[in-house]
């Protein structure tokens, strides 16, 4: 597919790269077309850059890894018309560090920043996914033994299903990826992201995830 990142810290980096190194067509999108990282990451991992909307544009798949406070202004340079009828994958959290660490989790209007990208863009098809995890785990979930799990949000089934497959492509396995129903389960999902925080100060390393257990059932739950 051809596929934009929007975001050139961490988060999108790593994503960018994997999907590269799946065969994927990466544009990767920041607020200027020469911004240093996106520069860097084309340069030495063959994609593509510019800015928000250049990346959105062509692509047929958007992943929103910009950071959860300016997600919505981010979206809103990237243009509607860029974004109409595609799915958006939303991996990211609104998290305030004016406070220091850890931050507070922002939540808009009593519900989730995902609801909100929606609301904004009632054209665009939002799948929240992978923000109760660290980036390495993200794209390595064998980094974590056992059967732990990622979760699924979103209100249109075929763009769920889309973002699964990719999900799949990850590492993945489809016993691992829980469909928790509409966007508003984004709520719950945006909200771990606080137990998930203040576990990585206890150890010290993101390494780490979370898993459902059903009793009765050899495992965790699957989907």
């Amino acid at each position: 597919m051809r596929i934009a990142v929007l975001g050139t810290g961490e988060v999108g980096r790593r994503l960018a790269t994997k999907l590269v190194s799946l065969g994927h067509e990466v544009a990767m999108g920041s607020r200027t077309a020469d911004n240093a990282e996106a520069v860097k990451w084309a340069e030495e991992h063959g994609g593509a850059h510019g800015t928000f909307a250049d990346a959105a544009g062509p692509a047929e798949l958007v992943v929103n890894a910009t950071g959860g406070l300016v997600s919505l202004a981010v979206l809103e340079s990237a243009g509607a018309e860029n974004l109409r009828g595609k799915v958006l994958v939303d991996v990211s959290n609104a998290l305030d560090f004016s406070e220091g660490f850890p931050p507070k989790v922002l939540t808009p209007d009593g519900g989730s920043l995902a609801e909100q990208l929606q609301k904004a863009f009632p054209e665009t098809r939002v799948v929240k996914t992978l923000n109760t995890m660290t980036n390495t785990v993200m794209v390595e979930p064998d980094r974590v033994p056992g059967d732990h799990n990622v979760f699924l949000s979103g209100d249109d089934e075929g763009a769920k299903a889309v973002v699964a497959d990719l999900l799949r492509s990850f590492g993945w396995p489809s016993g691992r990826i829980l469909d928790l129903g509409d966007l508003s389960s984004a709520r719950a999902t945006e909200q771990l992201v606080q137990l998930w925080l203040r576990l990585y100060g206890m150890f010290g390393t993101g390494d780490f995830n979370f898993s459902v257990s059903v009793a009765g059932s050899a495992g965790s739950a699957a989907s």
